[in-house]
């Protein structure tokens, strides 16, 4: 799916998931399009979910005010050129911090294949005997590397985010990671939803303030679990972009992680079941549905 011509935007990149403009008339700001495509395991796939880059868009927007109190945005406006509209923003430029900041208040995903190897997550040690779905004596934060697009993010220790950023950035980028996913926990809980760990991004403001960034305690960027179906020594029913990993790895699909080659193509079925999820936690979180999320009424 080709970024969309603008007029009067200048378009500066894509990346997996979103395409970035800068306006022709002020260069110092940037519009922020979330596409419907959908990424795993360091690939783009094929179809895009329909919906997908409004919901992402119109749950951080919700999300972002739930956590205006405990860290600033880089959120402008929401007035967009009328093809985006309902999936951009414009944002402040930031300089970004070169760390994915994860923190986990659930065992599983990758943080469960590292604690089964070492018996720790990103150098956290963990007690012994954990198993898949497991919550965890309290959250922890789990930084990775910010790999180039097409290589896979690694693990990464605090101190090589010390080293990266700095004692003060650290400290401030960890405590601000554990209080968003302790913050969005505690709202998804009243509408009976598990947040097991998210990611999230932030960036420098003139002031040196982090400020967040992109997306928040999205489907993307988050794992999210129905409460009533916790049960932990498997892998957790989601309402994230898990389902369309789990397809991708099963033996339907014919494709191997450590295979060279192109993922093959979402089934239709795959694709409806992953949209519904989006849709699900979306309006379960934010009690709106999603055809008046961005103001005009969603396809399917």
């Amino acid at each position: 799916m080709a970024a969309p011509e603008l007029p009067g935007y200048r378009h500066i990149h894509s990346g997996k998931v979103r395409d970035l403009y800068v306006p022709e008339a002020d260069e110092s700001v940037v519009l922020l399009v979330a596409s419907d495509r959908i990424s795993a395991y360091d690939h783009v796939l094929s179809p895009p979910i329909p919906d997908k880059g409004e919901i992402l868009t119109q749950l951080s927007l919700w999300w972002f005010d739930q956590l205006a109190d405990l860290v600033p945005n880089q959120v402008i406006s929401t007035d967009v050129p009328a093809q985006v509209a309902g999936r951009a923003m414009l944002v402040r430029r930031l300089e970004m911090l070169p760390v994915e900041c994860v923190a986990r208040a659930y065992l599983t995903g990758g943080g469960l294949s590292e604690y089964r190897a070492s018996g720790s997550v990103s150098g956290v040690p963990l007690p012994p005997g954990l198993v898949d779905g497991d919550r965890l004596p309290e959250p922890i934060f789990t930084p990775s590397s910010k790999a180039p697009q097409g290589e896979h993010d690694q693990p990464i220790s605090y101190a090589d985010v010390v080293a990266l950023i700095g004692a003060d950035r650290a400290a401030a980028a960890r405590d601000l990671t554990i209080a968003i996913l302790a913050r969005g926990n505690a709202i998804a809980a009243e509408r009976g939803i598990l947040l097991a760990d998210t990611k999230v991004e932030f960036g420098i403001a003139a002031d040196g303030r982090l400020v967040l960034a992109d997306e928040v305690l999205t489907p993307d960027s988050s794992r999210f679990w129905p409460a009533a179906e916790w049960e932990p020594g498997h892998p957790q029913p989601s309402f994230d972009k898990q389902f369309v990993r789990d397809w991708l790895t099963s033996p339907e699909s014919g494709w191997a992680t450590t295979s060279d080659a192109v993922p093959p193509e979402l089934p239709e079925a795959v694709v409806a079941a992953t949209r519904a999820r989006y849709v699900e936690v979306f309006e379960r979180l934010t009690g709106r549905s999603v055809v008046s999320a961005g103001g005009a009424p969603a396809a399917g």
